[in-house]
Parts: structure tokens; sequence; C-alpha cells
């Protein structure tokens, strides 16, 4: 494919030493040529998948009969007949003394966490859960921060059947029983805090809260984390203590479970109401993970990966998969910048020989802009820096080039909770081109459809996926008929499925994204994706954020204002507002200049750091605060009652 020039090109060297080059091997095919590998990947659906089957040596108790039974979505069915363990894979190839978990924190400190250890534990945990009657499909929640707890917490619970789901403990109690509570969960597993910008945050309290919201608990384990010691008040169940129920001389036994057997359940952000329970397999997060971490970050024994994340988002449980690939994980409890050591995760990257080194473009961009330089640690072992969370703007690439190194695979990823996975990214084999992602993941039948559902290059259209993947969710907990399912990405066009991204596949085979097709900036007809004002605007060394709005009104007319959270020192002038306008002119389009540019105090996001556009449209368009956003889902609650009374104030303004 022709098109510009891109940003870097693969090194020949590390594509013939990467794990996609020897899968293209292991399956004849030729490894140089992306485009090619992923166009198999997508028209041969069963040789694709069974490869990957075979390439990472899936071990079912009882194999499968078919790869795929029924393609057409969201009825596809996948390996069919067969049994597995998502644990058992995680952690059949942990040598005793090989390190499998890193615990850090924000002030540096770490323990070390062995593959005989970590086996242990999760056997140890297993055999309490079982005592305290946790079968197979049971439900088993943490209410936890990003330590090794919450990930032997899961892998027992995986072991025998059970159900897993967790949040972070900076939900307050009501919230996270807004999920918990659907689930009816059997056993809570809870730290007594965590840490954040300097402060140990006390969450005895709220356990304690939590646990009284649950009724089916049959019992609490209490995690000593902080070293807070847990209150004598009783909670509404039997309680035991983590050390006590992880340190037991138990045999480990990995239960087999049918291959789309529930794994975890993930929930969507809930801010427009409750949060939807997403249901995902055994079987179908085996395999994307393998895929994702194993091929695209070219993950396997002997790497470490370090991903900031929290644990009620997505990204904490591709952490958690890092074991499937025989890599060491590193789990990170606190800010990512806090205000003691801003650099802190580059300093620990570089102290721990990391490999993949993930996290956020407002973190990329944030070190950018407030002058913060990692190059001074040894940073040669990182070859992949993953971002995720929202499209990496271009401005980011020369960044990481000059301040982290011209040897790194900057691999910017779109996905979504909803497959715990990517659609497009990178990979060793991939040209990069600043501001795009690389191509479509392997077996991602991607494409951007226009108003007519007709696939389009080179245009604005919807993302969609044409064919299905293991990991779309098996239902949506407490929707037995799947209506709510079938509406959420099937409704648009029958057996397809529509994400709500909006999005542009480019003639030389990368994608751009735009930002969410729900909130598309339509200004007569010309539509462009509010990630494209972003962009531009938060290049600005005045502005630290920005969220920019297209709100259809009652007489047919359209307001488009920006809002903008002002850098330290920095007044909102006449002449910032030109500067301002005249970068979106030249950067993004003549036709989306704002009406209005509104300083505000800060720009509201969900718990996973998403901008809040749909809310923010739909409070400014005069829908009640009830109707729109649950606080309790959001980052900074306060900020709703701020556009909240933006809205009032302006519909009072005279005609």
């Amino acid at each position: 494919m022709t098109g510009p020039d891109p940003f870097t090109t693969p090194d020949p060297k590390a594509v013939a030493n990467s794990r996609i080059m020897d899968f293209a091997r292991h399956t004849g095919r030729d490894g140089t040529d992306y485009t090619a590998l992923h166009r198999w990947s997508v028209t041969d659906l069963e040789g694709f998948w069974g490869a990957v089957w075979e390439y990472f040596d899936i071990d079912a108790d009882t194999p499968y009969e078919q790869v795929l039974a029924e393609e057409r979505m969201p009825d596809a069915r996948w390996f069919t007949g067969s049994t597995l363990n998502y644990a058992h894979h995680a952690l059949r190839d942990l040598a005793d003394e090989d390190v499998a978990i890193i615990a850090l924190d924000e002030t540096g400190s770490c323990y070390e966490v062995t593959g005989g250890r970590l086996r242990a534990q999760v056997a140890s945990v297993a055999a309490t859960l079982r005592e305290l009657g946790v079968g197979q499909g049971d439900r088993v929640v943490g209410y936890l921060p990003n330590t090794p707890h919450a990930i032997v917490a899961f892998l027992a619970a995986s072991s025998i059947g059970a159900v897993w789901s967790v949040c972070g403990q900076d939900y307050a109690p009501q919230a996270a029983a807004d999920r918990f509570a659907q689930l009816e969960p059997t056993v809570l597993i809870a730290a007594d805090g965590y840490l954040f910008n300097g402060t140990t945050h006390d969450r005895r309290e709220a356990t304690r809260e939590l646990a009284a919201h649950l009724p089916t608990l049959k019992a609490t384990l209490l995690v000593d984390h902080v070293g807070l010691p847990w209150p004598s008040r009783a909670f509404p169940s039997l309680v035991v203590p983590w050390e006590d129920a992880s340190t037991r001389a138990e045999e480990l036994t990995c239960t087999p479970v049918p291959f789309d057997h529930p794994l975890w359940v993930v929930f969507s952000s809930g801010t427009t109401g409750l949060p939807k329970g997403i249901v995902h397999g055994h079987g179908g997060v085996l395999l994307e993970h393998l895929k994702t971490l194993g091929l695209h970050s070219d993950l396997g024994p002997g790497d470490r990966l370090l991903w900031y994340t929290t644990t009620h988002w997505m990204m904490w449980n591709l952490v958690a998969s890092t074991l499937l690939t025989g890599a060491t994980t590193c789990t990170y409890d606190g800010s990512p910048a806090p205000f003691a050591q801003l650099d802190v995760l580059w300093e620990l990257a570089a102290r721990h020989r990391v490999t993949v080194f993930g996290t956020s473009p407002q973190y990329l961009l944030g070190m950018a802009k407030y002058g913060i330089d990692p190059s001074g640690h040894d940073l040669s072992s990182i070859r992949v820096v993953g971002c995720t969370g929202s499209a990496l703007p271009a401005s980011a690439y020369p960044w990481v080039r000059d301040h982290v190194g011209d040897h790194v695979l900057l691999a910017s990823i779109s996905g979504g909770t909803d497959v715990v996975s990517g659609f497009a990214g990178s990979a060793p084999n991939t040209p990069v081109w600043a501001g795009e992602l690389s191509a479509p993941h392997l077996g991602v039948a991607l494409a951007a459809y226009d108003g007519e559902g007709f696939p389009v290059v080179d245009q604005v259209g919807e993302l969609v996926v044409t064919r299905p993947m293991p990991s779309m969710p098996l239902y949506f907990w407490n929707d037995p008929d799947g209506i709510r399912y079938r509406d959420a990405y099937f409704s648009s066009y029958p057996g397809v499925w529509r994400h709500g991204d909006w999005i542009t596949v480019t003639g030389h085979g990368s994608v751009i994204v735009h930002g969410r097709s729900d909130s598309t900036l339509n200004r007569n007809g010309v539509r462009l994706g509010s990630a494209d004002i972003h962009d531009v605007v938060e290049r600005l060394p005045e502005i630290t954020e920005a969220l920019v709005i297209g709100a259809e009104e009652p007489d047919s007319g359209y307001w488009m204002p920006l809002f903008v959270v002002l850098a330290a020192g920095v007044t909102l002038d006449d002449a910032l507002r030109e500067k301002i306008k005249e970068a979106i002119r030249t950067g993004a389009s003549p036709r989306h200049v704002p009406d209005e540019i509104i300083e505000v105090p800060g720009i509201p996001h969900t718990r996973t750091g998403k901008k809040l556009e749909v809310p923010v449209k739909r409070l400014l368009q005069g829908a009640p605060v009830e109707k729109v956003v649950n606080p309790a889902a959001v980052d900074a609650p306060d900020l709703i009652d701020h556009f909240v009374r933006l809205s009032t104030e302006r519909r009072r303004r005279p005609a």
C-alpha cells in the first residue's frame, strides 16, 4: 500500500527475533508481510485461531470438536466440546524460582512473588474458597488495589470455576455495590486501604459498608495491605484474615470447565445508569490474550510488563494475563505521577528492566507538557511503549522517541472492555505512523462503515467488526434473553458488531480513531471527531485539558462550545481565545472553530479516564442530571454540578 512515510519502520533484526515472526513460520507464512498475515487471519478464522491454539500449546482436558461451529454474531460458538481452565495456563509454565509478579508502589518499595509462592498462595486461597462454600459458577468479588493479592484471588477463583469480578477502592461502597450486588457474590475479598499521591487511604469502614450491601455473602476475606488494623466492629458475614486464607499447605488443582464457561464479569462505566456486567469466558480470554500479549506485544519468558492501571479498568485483566505468556507482570499501587517523584514509573521501569511499558495518552502528554525527561534513567530494556484509553496524538510520538528511545515500538492501541482486548494497534512487524494505529489486530475483521452500511477507506465511518472474535462477550449479566446485548452492538447492522467509535481506515492500512461516534461533531453536515479538536488544543502549553461538545438545540440550531482547563497562572483572554481558534483552523478544521471557549475547573471522566463527552452534551441540552450521569461513576462528581450550572445559566440568557 502507498501513503505517507511512516514515523518508524520495523527493525529487521527485531522482526526476525519476534514471536509474531515465529508464529508466521509455524503456520508457513511470511511474517514480514503483516498485511498478508492479517488478511489470512480474518478470511480463514478456523485456520488462524486453530493455529493460535496449537502455537501456544493450549492444554485442554477435553479436545475441541470444531474451531467455529456457528459464525453469525452474536451466536458464534468457538472450540465446541473442549474443556480447559484459564488459571491452569497462567500457572503451568512458572518454575518455582521464576519471578512471577513484582509488586511496586509509588514510594519505590517492592517485593517479588516467585512462581512457587504464587502457585502455593493460589492453591491455599482456592481451598479456602471451597471450604466457604464457593462452587463452580459462584461469584467471588474483590475490592482491591492493583497488588498481587488481586491476581492471587482471581486465579484462585478461576481455578475452581468460580466467576471473578473486581473494582478499585477509590469506588465508594455504594458504587462498588451497584456492580457487585448484581452478581449475588458468595465471597468478598477486600484490602484495608491503598496508596495515592503520598496518602494512605483507609478503606476499612468502606469495606464493612460494602459487605452490608451484599446480603448473599458467606464470608469476607480481609487483606492487610497498608498496615491498618481491622476494626472489631462486626461484619455481616464470617470474616477470614487473608493471612490464614493464603498460607495453608494445599495442592493446586484446576477444575476443567467448558470453553465458554464464565471467567469474569467486567463492568461498563455506569455513567448513565446501572453498570452493565459484561461476561467473558475462560477459552475466549485465554486465546485472545495470548494473541494480543504474545504476538502483538511480543511477551514471553524473560520479559517484564509494567502497565499503569486500576483494577476496574480492563487493562488490569491484561496485566494478570501476562502470566499466560510466561513473562513477569508488575503490579503498581499509587499515583502514576506522585508529587514526590513525577517520573517514578520510569525509574521503576529502569530498575526492574521492564520490556513492555504501558500507559495512557494523558500521561505521555503530561510528561511532555511539564518537562519531565525520563531519559536520565536507563530505559534500554524497554522494547514497547503501549498506550491506550484514548487516541494518542501525533505530537506524542517524537517525545517518546527523544525521551524514551528511538529503539522503542510506540504501540497506540484501541479496544474496549467489551472484548477485553484491542481492535487495532501495532506489532513488531508493522510500520508506525504518528497519530495512527498501525493496523487492525490479527483476527479482527475491522472496517469503517459509512451511513449506508458500506465499508469505506480514507473516509470517516463507524468502527465495525464483521466477523466474530473469541473474546466477544458470552452475554450481559441479568440479560437472559440477550436483548440488551444484541441492542448494544448489533442493532445498527444485523450480524455486524458496531462498537461506537468513529474511525478512518487509511489507504496504507492504518486506523485513525476520532472519538466516540455518538459525540461526533456535525456542523452543517461536516463531521469531525472530537479527538481531532482535543489533540490540537491540548498541544498548546496554556491548556491542560479540553472538551468540545456539539449540541443540537430545539430550534434546529447547533451549539459547539469548547471547555478548557488552563495551566497554572494562565488567563483566558482574547489573545488566548484567538490562539486556540487559529490552532483549530489550521490543525483540525476551519469549519469546526467553536462558538464559545469557556474556562472550567476540570473535565469530568469515567473512573478509567475517558472524558464524559455524551453526558456533558446531554446536560448542556437540558437533560436532568439523574437521567444523564451517575455521579458515583465519575472521577470528580463536583464537576458535574459545574456543568449543570453552566447549562442553567445558558438557558436563562435572553434570546
